[in-house]
């Protein structure tokens, strides 16, 4: 296929409308460096073998005259030389495109645009002054796919014009992520990562190392915008951010070179990232030098990793321990004897094109092959075109470090892989329309792109080729140091390896044993706008700062570091507190009434004691029972009386230890119904002690009959009855049950009983203190009789106790928080249980036990009479 005339500033001439034939000329012909093969088969090239571009004055009063380019280099000329071993090594392998010779036209675009859509445009269009338009337009197009362009500010344009004709283009080194647009550009292939892996590959070494503010410098070109642009998107779902970014100035001004240079040396930011070729690098690092900025981490794209104009003893102490981006690097048996083997002779210079191996051979040799004249008056020499390459000293036959031209020379290969498989079509089992298969006579460029999709092998080397539906190569990249030698040379080692095709967290491999780096300290710099927050604070932003400038803020009690969201602190749950460092939740303390601590101890104790020694007098009254110190004044009622103590006594046991539900609710119905039984008996006592009084005189026989043995048992019953019946009734309504109370202290929980209904509570020690009320006043109001009822006075002292005690114990008990309100408690049932003890059977052990002469019935008579 031909492209059309006009999009490719062809003219047409016709003779007239009714003609039957009609020519097409080129209305110009482009002067342009290259190299060419006839062969059955084109294919197109586009390398960088030139840095600069002079162009003519535009007077629009003449024809201008043609462009030419200076700056040979090597490294662009050793890639197009491998397309040419690739084409030759194909040509000699009947295993692939057999009986079709292949052949190659390659231009130098001189890194300039315009040059390279010119190159591109005479590649698509052809050669041909004038060349004859038939009916049929059969034929092959002038070239079959372009291997190239290197740029992708090249590639997007020329990609954009041949795409509109599906012509096949295969770049080795454009990695803009744009250029992966199906819409926009159907039929472009590169064989080299695309900048959003690259990109990310960046993105893992930054988070492998820590660095998380980084200065980011880029070139004014869709390279370095669309790299920049992810970079910047990328960084910062990573939690990275840029310190300032920089564009470098096309025009190498000074004046903007040395502004962003003085940004670089101010920033805090230690690590700086540089997407751009080292055409547009190379002035910023001079001015690197002028300025002396050490003491930074330079991170290089693959675009400049390799480059060698950088490895120079002046360049060493500043960019010394680079981090680069490399694209695979590759092993081409039999290319450095190729290399080397070339003569400017292989290429006649009489066929348009034929100049790249010339200019190659003057540029390395420093001669002329055709001097101009004055060359050799002037001191000049003469290229004899037999110069061998083996003697002079340039990295034009270095084959160790093989990246871009190995994938030059992929892409040669997957071109003629996919022309083969258009080759081996069946017919009537081919992929088009009708079962077709294409044929190379009337061959159409997008015929050869449904090939070029689905090419699938592997090379010498063991690297598989194949394309994904975005026209990307599989990512996978060397990851390279600068190693400044003592010698003052650079070696570029290999300390890892990014492999997209990896499992998932397993893409990086880097071996930091083996960086060089170029820091006092031999070691990796922080690079970091502030430190990370230590366990127990969270991250307080800047404002108008990145993100990753902060404070740190101490989490508040009870809160902890969020491992999840840095800026925020989280909650203990209920029964957790947060640690003295704020960066874990423990369970809070348990604070109760134990067994084991020194106070649940001495009043466990203290219980223990009193129930002992009630148990002692019960043993001396039962021992006594027949003397009348224990008859006197009914005994029965004093070992109920002692049975009870023994039982007030032991229920204090009950408010020690972990509260449980049947604890916190017999701990208040034992205490209750116990001092109501000790009250009861204590207040019939008083009442027989006036009941007797009151016989003693003229007439007071009736009253004793009230008050017998039967009546102060039923009545004591009865008044522990009523208590009974209101403790049941509060059990009933609302029973006393554990709380865990974290309202006294926020680091621990404090089990208790609440009382449920206070009501019921009130009801209970209200009714305890009716009856001691009443029994202190009986037994006041009997303190004067004689003394064989003496009895009253210790009754009046043991209640005035019990109250002094009780009433002294609710604000005590309101008053004190957790433990110390059961403290508080047991307390109050100890003091006056020990008070009414003492009290009333203190005096008659005393009598019984060590004045024995008193435990008669005379002497207490006889006390009597003494006293009337």
């Amino acid at each position: 296929m031909i492209l059309n005339s006009s999009s490719l500033s062809l003219q047409l001439n016709n003779s007239s409308a009714s003609s039957s034939s009609s020519s097409c000329r080129l209305r110009e012909q482009f002067s342009l460096n290259g190299m060419y093969q006839k062969g059955d088969v084109i294919l197109g090239g586009l390398f960088e073998v030139h840095y600069f571009t002079v162009f003519p004055e535009l007077s629009f009063t003449s024809e201008p005259q043609q462009l030419y380019c200076e700056g040979f280099t090597s490294f662009g000329f050793q890639q197009a030389q491998t397309m040419a071993f690739a084409v030759d090594e194909i040509n000699r392998n009947p295993d692939l495109l057999p009986n079709i010779k292949l052949g190659y036209q390659l231009y130098d675009n001189c890194q300039k645009l315009g040059v390279s859509l010119r190159a591109a445009m005479s590649l698509a269009s052809g050669r041909e002054k004038e060349f004859l338009l038939d009916e049929t337009c059969s034929g092959s197009p002038p070239v079959l796919g372009i291997v190239g362009d290197p740029g992708s500010t090249h590639s997007i344009a020329i990609s954009s014009v041949l795409g509109l004709f599906r012509v096949p283009m295969v770049s080795h080194y454009a990695t803009c992520s744009c250029l992966s647009d199906r819409s926009k550009y159907p039929s472009f292939f590169r064989t080299i990562p695309s900048d959003s892996f690259q990109v990310r590959a960046m993105i893992q070494i930054l988070r492998r190392l820590g660095w998380t503010w980084v200065g980011l410098v880029f070139s004014d070109d869709d390279y370095g915008f669309h790299a920049a642009r992810s970079f910047h998107s990328s960084l910062a779902e990573s939690g990275g951010c840029v310190a300032y970014s920089q564009v470098l100035p096309k025009d190498n001004c000074p004046t903007e070179l040395q502004r962003i240079v003085g940004e670089i040396k101010s920033s805090s930011a230690r690590v700086v990232v540089v997407f751009s070729v080292e055409a547009y690098l190379l002035p910023l690092v001079d001015e690197v030098v002028v300025q002396n900025v050490k003491g930074l981490q330079w991170i290089a794209s693959e675009a400049w990793t390799s480059s060698s104009v950088f490895h120079t003893p002046r360049l060493m102490p500043y960019l010394g321990g680079t981090l680069g981006i490399a694209i695979r690097r590759g092993e081409i048996p039999g290319l450095k004897d190729y290399l080397l083997s070339i003569r400017p002779d292989d290429q006649p210079a009489n066929n348009p094109g034929n100049n790249m191996v010339r200019q190659f051979w003057e540029a390395v040799f420093g001669c002329r092959l055709e001097p101009p004249a004055g060359w050799v008056e002037a001191g000049g020499d003469v290229c004899t075109g037999q110069e061998d390459l083996r003697d002079v000293e340039t990295n034009y036959g270095d084959v160790s470090e093989l990246r871009p031209e190995y994938n030059t020379y992929k892409a040669v290969y997957a071109l003629a892989h996919a022309l083969h498989d258009l080759l081996q079509c069946v017919p009537g089992r081919g992929p088009f329309s009708g079962h077709r298969c294409a044929s190379l006579q009337r061959l159409e460029p997008w015929q050869l792109v449904h090939y070029l999709e689905r090419v699938n092998f592997t090379t010498g080397f063991g690297d598989r080729v194949s394309f994904d539906n975005k026209g990307d190569a599989l990512a996978i990249y060397d990851i390279m140091n600068w190693v400044w030698l003592q010698d003052g040379s650079v070696h570029l080692e290999n300390v890892g390896v990014i492999d997209e095709s990896a499992p998932a967290g397993q893409e990086l491999t880097l071996d930091e044993d083996r960086i060089f780096w170029n820091f006092e300290s031999r070691k990796p710099p922080r690079s970091v706008c502030s430190e990370s927050c230590p366990p127990g604070t969270r991250v307080a932003r800047k404002k108008g700062e990145p993100v990753c400038c902060f404070n740190c803020i101490s989490c508040a009690e009870g809160e902890v570091s969020n491992t999840t969201d840095s800026a925020k602190c989280s909650t203990c749950p209920e029964d957790f507190w947060s640690s003295p460092e704020r960066d874990l939740c423990i369970p809070k303390r348990v604070e109760f009434l134990s067994y084991q601590d020194s106070l649940g101890i001495s009043l466990m104790t203290a219980s223990l004691l009193g129930a002992l020694i009630c148990a002692v007098v019960l043993g001396i009254f039962t021992r006594y029972r027949n003397t009348p110190v224990v008859k006197a004044n009914n005994s029965e009622l004093s070992f109920l009386l002692l049975l009870s103590l023994k039982l007030c006594f032991l229920c204090s046991l009950l408010f020690i230890g972990r509260p449980r539900l049947w604890t916190c609710q017999l701990r208040h119905a034992a205490f209750g119904i116990s001092f109501v039984l000790c009250v009861s008996c204590i207040l019939v006592k008083t009442m027989v002690v006036l009941a007797v009084f009151r016989t003693s005189k003229p007439g007071g026989n009736a009253s004793l009959k009230w008050f017998g043995a039967g009546q102060q048992r039923g009545t004591v019953l009865v008044l522990t009855s009523f208590q009974a019946a209101i403790c049941t009734a509060w059990l009933v309504s609302a029973s006393p049950t554990p709380h865990k109370n974290t309202r006294y202290h926020n680091d621990k929980i404090v089990y208790e009983c609440v009382v449920g209904s206070v009501a019921g509570f009130g009801a209970l020690l209200g009714y305890i203190g009716l009856l001691a009320f009443l029994s202190f006043l009986l037994a006041f109001l009997a303190r004067n009789l004689p003394d064989n009822f003496n009895e009253a006075k210790f009754i009046t002292f043991s209640m005035l106790n019990f109250c002094a005690v009780w009433i002294s114990f609710v604000p005590a008990y309101i008053s004190s928080p957790g433990k110390y309100a059961d403290a508080v408690e047991i307390f109050a049932i100890l003091a006056s249980s020990f008070g009414i003890l003492v009290a009333l059977f203190g005096p008659k052990c005393y009598i019984i036990l060590l004045r024995p002469e008193r435990n008669t019935k005379k002497a207490l008579m006889g006390r009597a009479t003494t006293k009337t």
